[in-house]
């Protein structure tokens, strides 16, 4: 029998990632032996603590001392955050992030959920490999861990035993992979359908929301994103942008991607297509008129960056989460 072990670190626990994987699993576990099977899994909560309050202290976990488990075959890392930071979080945390490392090396896999993944990461597991977080902490992800592959379109990756994930209730996909590799495809769908989970959702892209990075200091940075946020209907040449700030297109260009993380096409994409979901979300335009509002007079291209960057056509998009086209 294997043995699944669901973490609680210190911080402020999601509950929800906590129970939904417990429940699911235990489901599976359940409609596995109702098929005449032995019991394939055990799970457990475990950490350092003896209890940890959470949600102003109306709920509260009572966890196993990890010290009295013997064997770990899957570690689950909920999504977790703290007030002062992912630093700090990862400092309070300092002696779980090294016992993750060392049951890695004893043969058990680890998947981390949502920002679990800032710990996951911090034990050095994901140096040179893939990953995914919430795409709302991706920055501070890049920020830390510059030297992971951090893809934060993808709602799921797998690789050498670990799993990582999107995030907020995108665990759920999660762990019906978890239920597929533990027991069976058979199982993970009689899982999905009780607990009404999409099977097929592998991007996140849909639900992420492009958010400019005007922390970083840089006042001549700073401006021609302001520039570029004010005049999205035009063409705008970066080269003569950067003559306007008196400095060079090379150092424009490295001084940009050094502040936000982004290219300036990158960049100006992204407000295009943040400001066109917006459009689309709220508006009866259709997508010419659209396109027209954000600068773009070539269709093909536009649908083409609007694809990449939400992993739906614009006409999808409007489809999916436009009040008026949803109640039609």
């Amino acid at each position: 029998m294997k043995q699944v072990t669901i973490l609680v670190p210190t911080g402020n626990v999601n509950l929800s990632s906590i129970m939904g994987t417990f429940e699911i699993l235990t489901e599976a576990n359940e409609y596995w032996q109702k098929l005449g099977n032995e019991p394939r899994i055990e799970i457990r909560l475990a950490g350092a603590l003896a209890e940890l309050k959470q949600g102003a202290h109306f709920y509260s976990l009572h966890p196993v001392d990890l010290g009295e488990i013997k064997k770990h075959d899957l570690v689950i890392i909920p999504s977790v955050s703290d007030p002062g930071g992912y630093d700090r979080l990862i400092s309070n945390n300092k002696a779980l992030i090294e016992w993750m490392r060392a049951q890695y090396k004893n043969g058990a896999e680890i998947a981390s959920i949502c920002t679990g993944a800032f710990l996951l990461a911090a034990t050095g597991l994901l140096e040179g490999k893939t990953c995914s977080t919430h795409w709302h902490a991706g920055s501070d992800f890049r920020r830390l861990f510059p030297n992971i592959d951090l893809q934060i379109d993808k709602l799921l990756i797998a690789e050498q035993g670990i799993y990582t994930n999107g995030g907020a209730f995108s665990f759920l996909n999660l762990v019906l992979l978890l239920v597929e590799k533990y027991f069976d495809r058979q199982t993970a769908i009689f899982c999905s359908k009780v607990f009404q989970i999409d099977f097929d959702r592998k991007s996140q892209s849909p639900f992420s929301i492009f958010q400019p990075q005007k922390n970083h200091g840089d006042e001549l940075i700073c401006k021609a994103q302001t520039y570029m946020e004010e005049n999205l209907g035009e063409k705008i040449s970066f080269g003569k942008l950067a003559s306007k700030l008196n400095v060079s297109r090379r150092n424009f260009d490295r001084r940009f991607i050094k502040a936000t993380g982004n290219t300036p096409v990158e960049y100006l994409q992204g407000v295009k297509v943040e400001v066109a979901k917006s459009i689309l979300e709220k508006g009866r335009k259709n997508i010419f008129e659209v396109m027209d509002e954000v600068g773009y007079s070539d269709d093909r291209a536009f649908r083409e960056v609007f694809k990449r960057i939400t992993g739906l056509s614009p006409s999808d998009y409007r489809a999916k989460y436009n009040k008026e086209a949803v109640l039609i």
